[in-house]
């Protein structure tokens, strides 16, 4: 049983991702994209950094990458799924969940510590949580806004497939709680099936607790069911 942590060019987040998933007790191992998924792959993720150095917009060549039909086939059979930042541009880009991420509405890169509020926790990557609950992760993001045609929009919603919105550390989604501009402060979404997910903020670098918070340990145990 291995979770498959997806190594692009540019990948920066591969490492920290697997000694997070190591803490909770998770085998997890570095897979280079050209090698593709192991046989024995429970479990994927797609890691944060830069993939083919965002040119063209962050995510869109990853995406391409023969390595992600493996991944949309084993997202399909139920495997978890979890895309974090460039990770999460990346399972925009190659259809896992609805909607993109661009140029944050600062225009500027962006890097510091957020809150969020649980807005599901009816699902394997917030099951640890409760729904209202408010957690803090940090957010490393140039291309993090979420865009999303206003229907689809309302359907995710009522389907209740939007994972975390950025507010306040009372939990309101204000417009000075959002730091790039997301539509409706979205943070994170599910694809069609619960156990794909991808989100803008960092909880792998929220999980260790030499270096601070544990909140995202919460994500990642979704890992070891």
């Amino acid at each position: 049983m291995t979770v498959a942590v997806v190594q692009f060019g540019g990948s920066n987040c591969d490492r920290d991702t697997v000694q997070a998933l190591a803490h909770l007790g998770i085998d997890a191992q570095l897979v280079w994209h050209e090698d593709g998924l192991p046989a024995d792959t429970t479990g994927v993720v797609l890691p944060g950094g830069f993939s083919y150095g965002d040119y063209l917009r962050a995510g869109a060549m990853a995406a391409r990458s023969p390595v992600m039909d493996e991944v949309r086939e084993a997202a399909a059979e139920g495997t978890p799924v979890l895309g974090i930042c460039n990770g999460a541009q990346i399972g925009c880009e190659s259809s896992l969940t609805p909607g993109a991420f661009t140029t944050n509405e600062s225009a500027r890169f962006q890097c510091e510590h957020v809150h969020l509020r649980v807005e599901n926790a009816d699902t394997p990557w917030t099951s640890h949580f409760e729904a209202g609950e408010v957690v803090e992760f940090p957010i490393a993001h140039g291309e993090g806004r979420y865009e999303i045609g206003d229907d689809r929009l309302e359907e995710l919603e009522a389907d209740d497939r939007v994972l975390f919105r950025y507010c306040d550390e009372d939990g309101a989604a204000t417009p000075e709680a959002n730091p790039n501009g997301s539509k409706h402060s979205v943070a994170g979404v599910l694809g069609e099936r619960d156990s794909v997910a991808v989100l803008m903020p960092h909880p792998e670098r929220v999980s260790l607790p030499d270096i601070g918070s544990t909140d995202g340990q919460g994500v990642l145990r979704a890992f070891g069911k």
